[in-house]
């Protein structure tokens, strides 16, 4: 009989339907039953592709005799936490500081006023390594809960206070200059992994954000060890099992030091990223492998996370199901044996190819399996031929079950996509990466976007979810509509994104300039959600700095240049502290420090001098420069749809180049050589 998450639109909680478990989606309704029956709440927070939910719900959640405790004693709340930000911020806040660490799944035991009072995160159906079982977990947390209510009460109203208390100050902290980047930049120097790429140690998560900060900072300040940081971790990511060296891609992290065994789970939002750093590695480097991570990384989020509805869903799974056993399991859709390499290719390929990808009899996961490598010290075979091997792996291993999909859209990942997207279908010449940009830019306008331009959080089948946009939602999708419209010459992406940022000013601001995750009307927690920094992906707040700083560059908004003058203070205050967690924030600070230019291009769109120059300031490497592309501006200083048209004309009735930054302008230009001079690297 299925419980009452039958009819949600979130495939995480849908897997969890037809538990034995009575849960309850997250509403005023569930807490208003554990106020009448007199129990606590279980809240139960994960997503889809995390493994350790899913071991967590085959285990406990699916075993009839813990759900009828659970049903008795308790009230159940699952939460997907790629739904609800906002909840799982708030929730994980309070573990961390409990526990010192986080994870999901996330267990948290609540009064019915939400106030949490015991944590963990996954609990085994048998003590083992020092942890509780899940039912002696449950059975301590109902005993004192009917023993102890006082204490029970009064230990949740201290976690809420302590949580209530911890305000961030950071806006009396500064603009960041040039001197807190090269903090920054020594900071990264000290945990950088110099053998292997990187910065510290197991498990090693991609450090994409933290890697555009290193480009932008070359780019800027000609930091040479800045450029070989980033080329050195792209060219060991690329190389190790983290990347899928037959169908692209980048799963979530990896277990160890050197990128050999990944945690198989691939979520949209790293690979946008991760795309987006390639194609700037190879726009500054013209590297090769670059070049092909980028496209690649490209094309699988096209192949395998495009909806039907021309958006992108938010992950694969980790586990998928083993032929020879029929039980899901962890990476064996992506892990090979030197046999199934000869089976495929032939002994002689076979033997040849599992050199080339590190394949061992041993294995470098488990059950003797091995996740491929692409070595560098390995045999060097030729790219034809090695392409050859990777065709045929690749159709080999389309034929195993296949991992779940996750098919909601997430408004703030499908942004991160658009961005990347646009980007790589202009620096390398498919404009049907600039299409599917386009169509998830449509989606998100037709489906997530209201009439008063405010973001809701997900969709899925084409429905719209319940939840509302938090600010990461506004300053991702912002910044994807900025970069399509630089890429496409479409102003109606400017005219977005100014809806967008305007709605960060009014609805998610704070007096001092510092920003908040959910907005002035969101849903009241025991606390208001705000984190500056950037972990997986961007943080909201850097996001929305971002996106401000770039749309007042486009327009000239004084008003919208300051809110990211003052958002940016928190970069002052943690970039020379804690480099690694704000490296989005540290690449807007790049921006704001050089800039940002202002780059308008004008001719006829016929004209292929107008789309050489185009495409040259494109492939600017200036830190945040903003593009904008057009007819030449009127004499009444409109310039159309975009502002940084007005007033700009032909030279001798060719196609023209204006590049201006600080209220200064260069030389207008019709010399696709000298424009790229005024966007290339600037020396101290």
């Amino acid at each position: 009989m299925p419980n009452r998450l039958a009819n949600e639109t979130s495939p995480y909680l849908l897997q969890h339907a037809d538990n034995p478990v009575d849960w309850w989606p997250w509403s005023p309704e569930a807490f208003a039953e554990a106020r009448e029956r007199g129990v606590p709440v279980m809240l139960s927070v994960g997503y889809s592709s995390c493994h350790w939910c899913h071991v967590m719900a085959n285990e406990s959640f699916e075993d009839e005799l813990t759900a009828v405790y659970l049903n008795e004693h308790f009230v159940n709340v699952k939460v997907d936490r790629e739904e609800r930000p906002d909840i799982d911020a708030v929730y994980m806040e309070a573990v961390q500081a409990a526990t010192g660490q986080g994870g999901w799944p996330m267990t948290v035991f609540l009064t019915p006023d939400a106030e949490p009072f015991y944590f963990g995160t996954y609990f085994p159906p048998e003590p083992r390594h020092g942890m509780p079982s899940f039912m002696q977990v449950l059975e301590g947390v109902r005993t004192a809960w009917v023993g102890r209510p006082e204490e029970v009460a009064e230990v949740a109203q201290r976690i809420v206070r302590d949580l209530s208390g911890r305000r961030l100050d950071y806006g009396k902290a500064g603009t960041p200059g040039p001197e807190e980047l090269a903090k920054a930049l020594l900071g990264l120097v000290r945990e950088y992994d110099s053998t292997r790429g990187g910065f510290g140690g197991a498990p090693k998560f991609p450090p994409s954000m933290v890697l555009e900060f290193l480009l932008r900072h070359h780019a800027r300040a000609g930091s040479e060890g800045a450029l070989e940081m980033a080329a050195d971790t792209c060219e060991a990511m690329a190389r190790g099992g983290i990347y899928d060296q037959l169908g692209g891609g980048f799963a979530r992290y990896s277990v160890d030091r050197d990128w050999v065994v990944p945690h198989f789970e691939k979520m949209l939002y790293d690979n946008a990223l991760l795309c987006r750093v390639y194609a700037h590695l190879w726009r500054t480097t013209g590297d090769d492998l670059a070049r092909r991570v980028a496209l690649e990384t490209a094309d699988f989020m096209v192949r395998e996370l495009r909806t039907q509805e021309g958006g992108f869903a938010s992950a694969l799974d980790a586990d998928s199901e083993d032929p020879e056993t029929g039980k899901h399991v962890e990476g064996v859709y992506y892990a090979w044996t030197p046999a199934q390499l000869r089976e495929v290719l032939g002994e002689e390929d076979g033997e040849l190819a599992a050199a080339c990808f590190g394949v061992t009899e041993e294995g470098t996961f488990e059950h003797g399996m091995s996740v491929l490598q692409l070595p560098a010290q390995g045999p060097d075979i030729g790219d034809e031929r090695l392409a050859g091997f990777k065709e045929r792996l690749l159709a080999a291993r389309q034929a195993r079950p296949a991992p779940g999909r996750d098919d909601k859209i997430v408004a703030a990942w499908n942004g991160l996509a658009i961005a990347a997207l646009a980007e790589c279908g202009a620096f390398f010449d498919r404009p049907d990466l600039v299409e599917r940009a386009t169509e998830a830019a449509d989606l998100l306008v037709r489906v997530h976007m209201d009439g008063m331009a405010r973001l809701a959080r997900t969709s899925k089948d084409g429905r719209v979810g319940v939840n509302a946009g938090v600010l990461e939602d506004y300053g991702d999708v912002a910044e994807g509509f900025l970069a399509l419209g630089a890429v496409t010459g479409e102003g109606v992406w400017l005219e977005f994104a100014g809806f967008l940022v305007d709605l960060v000013l009014d609805r998610f601001t704070a007096e001092d300039g510092s920003l908040y995750d959910t907005a002035h009307d969101a849903e009241r927690l025991i606390r208001r959600p705000q984190d500056p920094t950037d972990t997986a992906a961007p943080s909201g707040w850097t996001a929305a700095a971002g996106a401000l700083l770039s749309y007042a560059a486009h327009t000239g908004s004084q008003a919208h240049r300051t809110a990211a003058e003052r958002a940016l203070a928190v970069v002052h205050a943690l970039g020379p502290r804690a480099p690694r967690f704000i490296g989005h924030g540290l690449a807007v600070a790049e921006a704001l420090v050089d800039g940002p230019r202002e780059v308008a291009v004008v001719g006829h769109p016929e004209d292929p001098a107008r789309a050489e120059l185009h495409r040259v300031a494109l492939l600017g490497t200036a830190p945040g420069a903003v593009v904008a592309t057009g007819m030449p501006g009127a004499a009444d200083g409109s310039g159309g749809e975009f502002p940084l048209l007005a007033e700009r004309t032909l030279m001798h009735d060719l196609p023209t180049a204006y590049v201006c930054r600080h209220f200064v302008c260069a030389r207008p230009t019709t010399d696709p050589v000298e424009l790229a001079e005024q966007l290339g690297t600037v020396r101290p």
